[in-house]
């Protein structure tokens, strides 16, 4: 065994005697990854928990600016603005779907070009821009909603409206390559052939969600305060400095982490596999999977060899070796739109597998719009007051969702975690699909609750009563607690079960789900005003509250809820986890067993 050129000259203090590269091997960390001098990293100096407090860090700041505006964008735009509650709604539902659709393209340029940090690096400058612009708004007179004070126009300004707007957009632009390259930045600081490393990371989404919930309690209580009773000048003044401190955080973290090099576009490896399966469609699929084309694990630069499955068999054709290409000279010239490999072929076969997982999730992100549009609006139309002279800010009864996901959290990885592990033997205590499964159980439970707090308020309305706000606290908590068990459950799924190569674009696939719920929530509203409208009949989402059957909608959308679970309980059914062919180190002994693994 000897060193390679690279090792003698990023350690040129070990001698070159196996023992030595023994100790060495140990001590350095195989998973593709490099130092911020470019070298193999240290296990000791580098990634874990040391790396990934940092990242942690700087998530808890974006999600204080994200939560800061998303949460009460909705109360700005029917009070500063003047925009009606439909109008409001939607325009909130389009703008979060565009920062939950926008991953897409920031994970795909990540892992294709640019590599993560430099991604969110470019994305935290993006960040700044935007909260700068909606600073401007607020305090040069040419871009104020109005020329005195907001409460003395019917509208505001065309120009307030469009620099808003791209002050708005600028941000969403900005998560679009923050949201998926933080977070896998996170979890690639943790080695999955480290038996202590590969559990710390399954920590480490929860932890990184209960960071998620603290940004966001801060921001629907202080930040939120502030615009509401101070100045919303003030508040996203806050906002700026505190993301640009973030970055500085950020890039002082750079000597501790892993990196990773993109390999160009991870879905040129996919359509390969599809054009080599129909090229040789008429072939037939050898019944002994040993028979199929895999490269030797030392062979393979990026990424880990994964086992055959009897899943597709179609796309199995793609990695069988014709009688032309049986000798190795044959092999290695041999084009890759005609040659794949098994684990190519079982990456394709995983993506594909996914997306009816992914189907089934987007009604989750349905239910999360809720909390961020008509749960506030409904906060708005009710008593505040905490104390005799002290009212809330409608949005910071939004706290209750950080309070019950950050509770379920901390419960699962604390208490419930190890219990689990003991009792299953899964190192994830639980299936991750069942985590989300869960969670969606939960959610159902909370539009029940939604409904009927919505028809009790409504009921008090037309008596000339106005409730306290304290009644949204169930359906709030409770689809926190939801929130603890499908969103992180999610985060873990999109992240694990693609391609190691596409784990930013994973990311971004388990944010689309959040995005493209709140699209089709718009569309829900849109085509339910539309039936209830028709001949003159009451629409279930008038002007105001007061004019609107909320509670009816909520009903319809727990009725969609259920007919959903019901096809997500089939497909985990049949549902078959990644299985990966490694090399684990167990522990920190150096130990090395070669295992397949489902992960």
């Amino acid at each position: 065994m000897h060193k390679t050129q690279e090792e003698k000259t990023a350690y040129p203090e070990f001698p070159s005697t196996k023992n030595d590269e023994d100790i060495m091997k140990v001590q350095q960390v195989h998973d593709s990854s490099y130092d911020y001098k470019g070298r193999i990293p240290l296990r000791a100096s580098t990634g874990s928990w040391k790396a990934s407090f940092f990242i942690i860090a700087i998530e808890f700041s974006e999600r204080l600016s994200y939560f800061g505006i998303a949460t009460n964008l909705i109360t700005y735009m029917t009070k500063v603005m003047h925009q009606d509650l439909k109008t409001a709604a939607n325009s909130v539902n389009i703008w979060t779907g565009v920062t939950t659709v926008m991953p897409l393209l920031g994970g795909f340029l990540a892992d294709a070009y640019t590599g993560r940090y430099f991604m969110i690096l470019f994305s935290a400058v993006l960040y700044v821009l935007g909260l700068g612009l909606f600073t401007m708004t607020q305090y040069i007179t040419s871009l104020k909603p109005c020329k005195t004070t907001p409460n003395s126009c019917d509208h505001a300004s065309k120009v307030h409206e469009v620099v808003f707007f791209v002050a708005a957009y600028l941000v969403a632009l900005a998560t679009g390559g923050y949201k998926p390259c933080l977070e896998s930045f996170g979890a690639d600081q943790f080695d999955d052939d480290h038996s202590k490393e590969r559990k710390q990371k399954m920590s480490f989404f929860n932890w990184w969600n209960i960071a998620l919930c603290s940004g966001l309690f801060v921001g629907v209580t202080l930040i939120v305060y502030v615009q509401d009773y101070v100045s919303w000048g003030i508040g996203f003044l806050i906002l700026t400095i505190t993301m640009g401190i973030s970055v500085i955080v950020f890039v002082l973290g750079r000597p501790f982490y892993r990196y990773r090099n993109p390999h160009g576009s991870p879905l040129t490896p996919l359509l390969r596999v599809f054009v080599a399966a129909v090229v040789k469609r008429n072939l037939p699929c050898p019944s002994d999977s040993s028979l199929l084309y895999e490269v030797p694990n030392s062979a393979k630069f990026q990424g880990r060899l994964l086992s055959h499955t009897n899943r597709l068999r179609f796309f199995d054709k793609a990695a069988i070796i014709e009688e032309h290409e049986s000798n190795g000279v044959a092999l290695k010239q041999q084009s890759p739109w005609r040659l794949a490999t098994v684990t190519q072929v079982e990456e394709l076969k995983l993506i594909i597998t996914m997306i009816p997982i992914w189907l089934t999730c987007l009604v989750f992100g349905i239910g999360i719009a809720q909390g961020s549009t008509f749960f506030i609006k409904q906060g708005s139309a009710m008593d505040r007051r905490i104390f005799k002279n002290f009212e809330i800010p409608a949005a910071s009864v939004y706290t209750l969702t950080a309070v019950g996901m950050i509770t379920s959290v901390a419960f699962y990885d604390k208490v419930l975690l190890p219990y689990l592990r003991r009792s299953t033997g899964n190192e994830r205590g639980i299936n991750i699909l069942t985590r989300i499964g869960i969670g969606m159980v939960i959610l159902i439970i909370s539009m029940m609750i939604s409904a009927l707090v919505e028809r009790a308020r409504l009921k008090a309305s037309l008596q000339g009563k106005i409730i306290h706000v304290f009644w949204l606290a169930p359906q709030f908590l409770v689809i926190g607690i939801g929130d603890g068990f499908s969103l992180v459950g999610m985060q873990e799924y999109f992240y694990d079960q693609v391609p190691d190569s596409m784990r930013s674009l994973g990311m971004a696939f388990y944010l689309s789900t959040i995005g493209v719920g709140s699209f089709l929530s718009t569309f829900l509203i849109i085509m339910v005003d539309s039936i209830t409208g028709m001949k003159g009949g009451k629409i279930w989402i008038g002007k105001d509250l007061n004019h609107s059957r909320l509670d009816y909608f909520y009903w319809l959308l727990m009725i969609i809820f259920v007919l959903n679970i019901f096809v997500f309980v089939f497909l985990v059914k049949n549902y078959k986890y990644k299985n990966v062919h490694r090399s684990v180190a167990v522990g920190d002994s150096g130990e090395d067993d070669k295992k397949v693994i489902s992960v």
